[in-house]
């Protein structure tokens, strides 16, 4: 794979985690980098440090695949730094069509990979059941303050990038829920000053942290119990989805800092044909129809 192609991934990546609902594990699924991504990560074991005691940088380069980590993580860092602001922007401004592109991405994710389980059997069933069952407990759970300082900064990055690299759990959802999600994007937006510099490397460590060991953990399940792990997996993004539909009751407007942020509340069907539904049905299907077709690619390069 091109390190072209993994850049672009990683920005997609990128730029679904900034959202709310939207996980950047499902486009690595959909773009069919989900098995190597998470190899890659368990690759930076006792070997690879081993290498890296000996000096033998090349050898310990190639172990984990860095080439491929390389781009993939610069991808989604030039993602996240260059577009927070402006996804952010998009979110506060006009959220139902955004939410619409991805309601329809990660359905057609979700059917994808339902095609994936093969000979449904009741535990297979059951697991799909759990997952959904847990993405809709999470996609409910109330919104909690976490105000213990760089401890709380290092425990929103472990919880965050567990959520991140989950199909269907978004690790920025989880900021939300933590309370933590307006904090850590508004410090990336100044990246810089020192104060959010520490900020910055603390929330990090424990995303680092968090995926380090949490990946060795999907590796094991998806080497071992694949039907499983993919029934479970396809219950996280069904159970995701009534988060991300497009259309909710806005329960009150607040003035933060001079902005407006909009509490939203029960999801809802719109009552009027207005443009603003008509470009939200549109860029839905587009979204679907993006995932399929990036899923037959895939399929056709397996084939080769």
């Amino acid at each position: 794979m091109k390190a072209s192609g993994v850049f672009l991934r990683g920005m997609l990546m990128g730029a679904a985690d900034i959202v709310p609902g939207v996980s950047g594990g499902t486009v690595a699924f959909i773009t069919g980098i989900y098995d190597t991504l998470l190899g890659s990560i368990r690759a930076v074991d006792l070997e690879f440090l081993g290498k890296l005691f000996k000096l033998d940088i090349r050898g310990a380069w190639e172990h984990i695949n860095g080439g491929f980590l390389l781009a993939l993580l610069l991808g989604i860092a030039t993602s996240i730094f260059s577009l927070a602001r402006l996804i952010s922007w998009v979110l506060h401004n006009h959220p139902v069509p955004l939410w619409a592109f991805f309601f329809g991405l990660i359905l057609a994710s979700a059917l994808v990979l339902l095609r994936q389980v093969q000979q449904w059997n009741p535990g297979r069933v059951l697991s799909l059941l759990v997952g959904t069952s847990l993405a809709l407990f999470i996609a409910l759970s109330p919104v909690v303050s976490m105000e213990v300082g760089l401890a709380g900064i290092f425990l929103s990055g472990f919880l965050a990038i567990c959520a991140m690299i989950l199909p269907g759990i978004s690790g920025a959802f989880i900021l939300l829920i933590l309370g933590k999600y307006e904090f850590i994007t508004a410090t990336l937006k100044n990246p810089f000053l020192p104060q959010n510099l520490m900020i910055i490397i603390v929330f990090c460590l424990g995303c680092l942290i968090g995926l380090l060991s949490f990946s060795r953990l999907l590796n094991f399940l998806l080497t071992n119990f694949r039907q499983l792990t993919m029934a479970f997996l396809t219950g996280l993004m069904v159970g995701s989805m009534p988060k991300i539909w497009p259309w909710k009751e806005i329960l009150e407007t607040k003035i933060v800092r001079g902005k407006s942020h909009i509490i939203w509340g029960a999801n809802i069907i719109p009552e009027i044909i207005s443009a603003e539904v008509l470009l939200a049905l549109v860029l839905a299907v587009i979204g679907f129809i993006v995932v399929l077709i990036i899923e037959r690619l895939s399929r056709v390069r397996e084939s080769d």
